[in-house]
């Protein structure tokens, strides 16, 4: 009968860099998807609600980084996942507390943006595709389909 009571509105974080392009379009997506119609395409449709924080050139914390390994799809062993091709050091990182450091020291280290949507353990990597899955998660059970 109070069940409306105990929803909560999601936490999406994006940890973003604005040098990356595709950090850049993960952000105007996440914006857009709670400030206008989605889908976009259904004018009469709602903007999603969710809590949208950005953190902006910080990496996440070690705990997070386990966290976001845990939402991951493949449950990948190693933090590797989250390292951008581009990196260039003598050794990788074996751990989340490795990870963090070396993206605190250098934000190249990371692929950007990590998305997560922490109420539905959804998380995305380095990709606008795994944005659109998270939004379009959000969507169904805004919808009732899920």
């Amino acid at each position: 009968m109070f069940k409306a009571f105990l929803r909560t509105i999601p936490q999406v974080s994006i940890f973003h860099n604005p040098a990356s392009p595709t950090s850049l379009k993960a952000l105007k997506l996440l914006q857009s998807a709670v400030a206008s119609p989605y889908p976009s395409s259904k004018l009469s449709a709602p903007p999603l609600q969710f809590d949208l924080e950005v953190i902006e050139n910080k990496p996440p914390t070690p705990d997070q980084l386990r966290t976001i390994l845990s939402y991951l799809p493949s449950k990948p062993s190693s933090p590797d996942v989250l390292l951008s091709a581009h990196l260039t050091v003598d050794a990788r990182p074996t751990n989340a507390e490795e990870v963090s450091q070396l993206a605190s020291q250098n934000l190249h280290a990371l692929k950007w943006p990590i998305v997560v949507d922490w109420n539905n353990g959804n998380t995305a990597v380095g990709d606008i595709d795994g944005v659109k899955n998270i939004l379009e998660e959000l969507r169904k059970k805004r919808d009732g389909e899920v």
